[in-house]
């Protein structure tokens, strides 16, 4: 998924000012809209961060932290469609080290602890050049060098049919790499890219652990062109063994390394990696812990069991019980993050009429949803209007005030004309067919209770709604499209070309469009933004997109997600909108 919960061209700098507009406070009793501390905002950046470029800052070491985060660390190979969520982003960040990272304020940054340069020395064709330091190295004691960027090429490019990679986006884009040397690497586009900047971060793995795995020798004598009978052992190794954590084929390249792994428990050890080439001080264990129950996280800050709560996933509840331990020496925070909560309708089932998809969207009132479970997290939360654009960006417009929110009668005149008739118990049918949709989603609080909201609504309108809450929705459901509706959140680092894979038709390059939308318009205004030579031209394909995905009625953004995270007895923690909270973790110091 673009990182379920799911590139601008940066021009090469990341996305709008989207982070900070409303989280740090001018006054001693922090910010009023959302009751962070007053200094959350100066922990956005890294401590050592300079010029562009980030390098994790010396610190005092200390013994352990323990940081809850929603659900449970599932695969050190987050980039397979059963295995891409941000639970995953957000212990790897600190295990897999990649070109760039982003900080609190979205900035894109060049890994400075790990890379010389990223550059693009060429633009017809367009050529990206790579250059990594000497003497990186894995924690098993190999090189990190052009081989792993190599794999992570093929592997991702979406043109070999063994490596089942989730989003190809930029990397099928990639006709040509050459490692010049160990430590250069040079990618040739078919097209242009301006989202490069986007590549090569958490999707590189160990070419040498692979190659050793699956008996197929150096990869780099492997490309687009090579027989699909010789990768497959290494395709199918790729795709299917780095599940989980086994020690011995998955070594870190980053700060930490995973020392220990209970799936049952939903708790991943990270140790400090002593062959990481930046700075080794800060938390030597990190101990990360999968809590669903958020307000699990507020008694747990409290009594001690944790050193950071830190969610994705906040509801009214959990927010309010961590504001209040602030008297205790808690620091809390809240920022907006890089993802949306929406509503897919599935196109393969009742959703294929789209008097009923229209219908649907006339019905609901996000405006309640806000109301009850988001402004008390963020008193200036909006609903948000584009599925392509965060507002406050440049390329928002409004594509969903006049489909949604119109009413029950609206909604239900949209049906009679539409063929619909209501029965004796005030439901639409339909051919024998009643209007009943479930509404699937994760195991999560919030969204149960959003269904709760949109039940009364919809039944006004004479639509049933039935809530299905599957703890296992990710690893299968939602990939394989077996529901009527669902709520879930996308989320995003700071570019947009990833979300051509959730709205380009299935047969097309989809690969994340899981609720069937095809639509040859859409495609080709992606298409055009993709492969967009400037920023313009790419806006204009973004914004056609997202007006046509709006005619469509395919998805119903609700909100911008809000994150929340609270801690005790470190100097700063920021939760990065794509990465978490976990970002710098390595320059973390206690301050008690």
């Amino acid at each position: 998924m673009r990182r379920s919960k799911a590139v601008s061209a940066l021009s090469l700098v990341a996305a709008s000012a989207l982070v900070l507009t409303a989280c740090g406070g001018g006054d001693e009793g922090g910010d009023p809209n959302t009751g962070a501390s007053s200094d959350i905002e100066q922990m956005a950046t890294g401590k050592a961060q300079e010029n562009g470029v980030f390098k994790l800052a010396e610190a005092a070491e200390s013994d352990k932290v323990t940081v809850a985060v929603d659900r449970k660390f599932t695969a050190y190979n987050n980039n397979t469609p059963d295995t891409n969520t941000s639970y995953n982003t957000y212990v790897l960040v600190t295990v897999l080290a990649g070109a760039h990272i982003y900080d609190g304020n979205n900035k894109v940054l060049l890994n400075g602890d790990v890379m010389e340069s990223v550059e693009m020395t060429s633009t017809e064709p367009q050529v990206v050049e790579y250059k990594i330091k000497p003497d990186v190295k894995w924690s098993d004691g190999e090189a990190w060098d052009c081989d792993d960027f190599y794999l992570a090429w093929l592997a991702n490019s979406g043109k070999i049919e063994s490596f089942q990679a989730v989003s190809p986006a930029g990397y099928k884009l990639i006709e040509q790499a050459e490692c010049k040397d160990d430590q250069t690497f040079v990618t040739t586009y078919s097209e242009p890219y301006l989202d490069y900047q986007g590549l090569f971060n958490t999707t590189i793995l160990p070419a040498h652990v692979l190659e050793q795995e699956s008996g197929i020798g150096d990869i780099t004598q492997y490309d687009l062109n090579s027989p699909a009978e010789e990768l497959k052992p290494a395709g199918e190794f790729w795709s299917s063994e780095w599940k989980g954590f086994k020690p011995d084929i998955m070594p870190a390249s980053g700060p930490y390394k995973i020392a220990s792994f209970d799936d049952n428990a939903g708790i991943v050890t990270l140790e400090r990696n002593k062959d990481f080439a930046g700075a080794k001080g800060g938390p030597q264990t990190v101990v990360v812990r999968a809590m669903p129950q958020t307000t699990e996280m507020a008694s747990a800050l409290q009594n001690g069991e944790i050193d950071v709560a830190s969610s994705t996933q906040p509801d009214a509840t959990s927010a309010q019980a961590l504001k209040n331990l602030t008297s205790q020496g808690v620091t809390y925070g809240s920022a907006p993050q890089l993802s949306y909560e929406h509503i897919d309708l599935n196109f393969e089932r009742i959703f294929a009429d789209k008097a009923v998809r229209t219908a649907f969207f006339q019905a609901i009132t996000r405006e309640e949803i806000l109301n009850k479970l988001i402004r008390p997290i963020r008193q200036d939360a909006q609903v948000l209007n584009s599925v392509m654009y965060f507002e406050g960006e440049q390329g928002y417009e409004d594509r969903y005030s006049d489909k949604a929110g119109q009413g029950a009668e609206a909604a239900a005149k949209t049906l009679q004309d539409a063929g619909w008739t209501k029965g004796s118990d005030g439901i639409f049918q339909k051919d024998g067919k009643r209007l009943s949709i479930a509404i699937s989603h994760n195991e999560n609080d919030r969204r149960s209770q959003t269904v709760e909201i949109l039940i009364p609504q919809l039944k006004e309108a004479g639509i049933e709604v039935t809530d299905n809450t599957d703890p296992a929705f990710f690893d299968g459901p939602l990939s394989n499209g077996d529901w009527d509706a669902c709520i879930y959140a996308w989320s995003a680092a700071p570019f947009k070309a990833e979300s051509s894979s959730i709205f380009i038709s299935p047969d097309n390059g989809g690969e994340q469009n899981y609720q069937g939308l095809s639509n040859p318009q859409i495609d080709e205004a992606m298409n055009k933004a993709v492969s967009a030579t400037d920023e313009e031209a790419q806006r204009e394909g973004y914004q056609k997109a997202d007006e046509l995905i709006a005619e469509e009625r395919a998805s119903l953004p609700l909100f911008q997600m809000p994150s929340m995270w609270a801690f005790r007895g470190i100097d700063r923690v920021f939760f990065q909108g794509y990465f978490g909270s976990l970002w710098n973790v390595g320059e973390w110091e206690r301050t008690s």
